[in-house]
């Protein structure tokens, strides 16, 4: 059975058919309440109380923030869809595995507003599943598919939010991701044991923006590296901990795509800054580009529902 934590500014809680059951603990972090099995014995010793008829409270009566603290490393996967790579003019067979880092000062909460910073144009969107780390994982550390759930907690909804038009010249990821409130995160941190976790490929990732659908795809047959992979190579090189956050990356649908081949190789024999120029211009007639007032909704689950970390709605608000 998934347990679903939820957070709000005082406490941790367990959403349950009856409502949320507050978690007996003193943990103030998601690593802190990871890395305490009594804690996560708490939970779901509350799980079991609610649904017993135990003291629960109405979840909508919580103001939940991010079931996610910072700070925390959040590290991201890179064109990590079939989908979204074809849009983006690429071939999937040449997308080798990679990483970048986004600023844990970008998470914010599940219902708060993605604010634009003044100077950037181009606000875009990607629905991406957070894997959250539940303990300790030095360097050199060999993660199997046999293991593998000691390792990851459990599931998270993120937005990838990112400033296009900071990101392309800049050909690094960093500061166009990493702008206060471009990672929200939650409603809910689902907590699953190995047998949940080998459903992975089952979830489905949702994103609206105006009840319009922007994103739908699902993990099996579009996602190129699976977490399994992905944490084999991060634990090459970097050590992980427990409330860490991962994103798999994001499928076709956001409102940057590939402009047409003609172009593109046009594009190519330009100076830099003209090139720039040219494609900005044209990027700024795009209608999908996130507009001041914009509510976006996100979710995730198998297609049964049986898995289900919760629907995120976001408003836009330009700073």
């Amino acid at each position: 059975m998934t347990v679903s934590v939820l957070h709000t500014a005082d406490a941790w809680w367990v959403e349950t058919a009856a409502g949320a059951a507050k978690i007996a603990t003193s943990a103030t972090s998601t690593g802190q309440l990871l890395g305490d099995p009594s804690a996560v014995e708490a939970a779901v010793q509350a799980a079991a109380g609610a649904a017993d008829g135990g003291e629960a409270v109405p979840v909508d009566s919580l103001d939940l923030i991010s079931p996610v603290t910072r700070p925390c490393r959040v590290i991201a996967q890179m064109t990590n869809f079939e989908s979204h790579v074809k849009d983006a003019g690429m071939d999937p067979a040449s997308i080798p595995l990679t990483f970048f880092r986004k600023a844990s000062a970008s998470i914010s909460g599940p219902f708060d507003d993605i604010v634009k910073p003044p100077h950037v144009r181009l606000l875009d969107y990607e629905v991406e599943i957070g894997l959250v780390i539940g303990r300790a994982i030095p360097v050199g550390t060999s993660i199997t598919d046999a293991n593998l759930a000691d390792f990851v907690a459990g599931l998270v909804i993120t937005n990838d939010v990112s400033a296009r038009d900071i990101q392309l010249p800049q050909t690094q990821f960093y500061e166009a991701k990493s702008y206060p409130t471009f990672t929200p995160v939650g409603p809910k941190l689902l907590l699953l044991n190995a047998d949940e976790l080998n459903r992975f490929g089952e979830l489905r990732l949702r994103l609206s923006v105006n009840g319009e659908e922007r994103q739908n795809a699902r993990v099996e047959g579009d996602m190129i590296y699976r977490p399994l992979q992905a944490l084999q190579s991060l634990t090459q090189f970097q050590e992980l901990a427990p409330g860490d956050l991962i994103l798999t990356g994001t499928p076709v649908g956001t409102a940057l795509s590939a402009p047409p081949k003609p172009l593109e190789i046009i594009g190519n024999l330009l100076p830099p800054a003209i090139k720039w120029k040219a494609f900005f211009k044209r990027q700024a007639g795009n209608p999908k580009y996130l507009q001041n007032g914009d509510v976006v909704e996100a979710s995730v689950a198998t297609d049964d529902g049986t898995i289900d970390l919760g629907t995120q709605r976001t408003a836009v608000r330009y700073a």
